[in-house]
């Protein structure tokens, strides 16, 4: 259902958040979230660009998050980066379907459902959940 950049892109985001206030490195970025360094420079470029995270430039520099764990969303994150794609007409393009069909209708529902689901869930809940299996680390 995800992208394989959305899943790149939320893996770093919750890197990020494990390291308030102290600027991540590409490369120890990469290391952490086990995502390719060039296709992690990509995300990181879409995420900046979206103003959830930041860069530093020069020695200590790195990346970091620019929005608070509280507020910024698994939707946010997704939606900076791969937004899932709703069905608002006929994907057939049949004239004849003024509004969508009983199939596409319910896939949609499915969508809004699960964009709702990734709107209620902020960074800050996932790394501080009480399930013993912490985010990218080995238990």
């Amino acid at each position: 259902m995800l992208s394989k950049t959305a899943e790149y892109a939320l893996r770093s985001v919750a890197c990020m958040g494990t390291r308030l206030d102290q600027p991540t490195s590409a490369d120890v970025l990469a290391e952490h979230t086990k995502v390719p360094r060039r296709y992690l420079t990509r995300v990181l470029q879409d995420l900046t660009a979206a103003g959830l995270v930041r860069s530093r430039p020069g020695p200590g520099g790195g990346y970091e998050l620019d929005q608070p764990i509280e507020r910024l969303t698994i939707l946010d994150v997704i939606n900076a980066v791969s937004p899932l794609e709703r069905i608002r007409s006929c994907p057939l393009g049949l004239k004849s379907h003024k509004s969508l069909c009983p199939l596409h209708a319910e896939l949609d529902k499915a969508y809004a459902a699960t964009e709702a689901a990734f709107a209620g869930v902020t960074i800050k809940d996932l790394l501080g959940s009480t399930n013993p299996v912490i985010p990218l680390c080995e238990s």
